[in-house]
């Protein structure tokens, strides 16, 4: 269910622009993005898991709170974050 650390380190590396740099927002909402959809995929077998489906709402919600960080500060990074990770329509 969560995400290995080579796929954590590829989101670091194309999102954060170094290795290093995994502080960065942008990185913060990809890998959040990443386990997001790791549990959804799991709820398609798993339809009664509401533990895990608590741990996905604070998911979203957290997500959600960096998104609207990044909006405020740079409205051209969060533009490019959405396209990327292909977030909103």
């Amino acid at each position: 269910m969560s995400i290995t650390t080579e796929r954590t380190a590829e989101l670091v590396k194309q999102f954060g622009g170094s290795e290093a740099n995994s502080g960065k927002t942008e990185v913060q909402v990809a890998i959040l993005t990443d386990r997001i959809r790791n549990l959804t995929e799991h709820f398609k077998t798993n339809k009664q898991d509401n533990h895990s489906r608590r741990g996905l709402i604070r998911l979203v919600n957290q997500r959600r709170t960096l998104l609207a960080y990044l909006r405020k500060k740079d409205e051209t990074r969060y533009v490019g974050v959405i396209k990327a990770l292909g977030l909103r329509k």
